[in-house]
């Protein structure tokens, strides 16, 4: 079950997923061969800081933010990966690394990187370590409404 408010969350929208169970794992990679998922499926939530504002920026396991093209994409004066420090209360009851992509429940912004939609289907972080959430791409994307580009680039 994934964490009680992502859980409620998603019911609440009505929103058909699944959510699946996997051996302790920290990094979006070691999560993605946990649970069996392609990284390039696991949409990994990493927290940026741009300009003063806490945003959510969704790309799949296997790649890392091109700050710079984030940086432009928001047309921010100043992008920087925010230290746990800086957001580690915003997350209730879920693992600090294991937040869900969900940013209206956590008053944030969300951009996501285009790569993903060519999946029909992500998973996700359910708020801890051992559980991901499985939905449909399309679905995903009209409950989160995040602002798509492209700000991925691969190890």
């Amino acid at each position: 079950m994934p964490v009680r408010p992502v859980a409620e969350y998603l019911d609440q929208h009505n929103v058909d997923y699944h959510s699946y169970n996997h051996a302790p794992a920290v990094t979006s990679q070691q999560v993605a061969e946990s649970s069996h998922i392609p990284g390039a499926q696991l949409a990994k939530t990493v927290i940026i800081k741009a300009d003063d504002e806490l945003i959510m920026a969704v790309l799949p396991a296997h790649q890392h933010v091109n700050c710079v093209a984030l940086q432009q994409h928001l047309h921010a004066d100043r992008l920087t990966l925010a230290e746990e420090s800086e957001f580690a209360g915003r997350f209730p009851l879920c693992e600090l690394g294991g937040m869900p992509p969900l940013g209206e429940m956590y008053g944030m912004r969300v951009y996501m990187d285009e790569s993903l939609l060519q999946w029909d289907w992500i998973a996700f972080n359910a708020g801890t370590h051992t559980e991901v959430i499985k939905m449909d791409t399309g679905v995903f994307k009209r409950l989160v409404k995040p602002v798509m580009g492209r700000f991925a680039l691969t190890h």
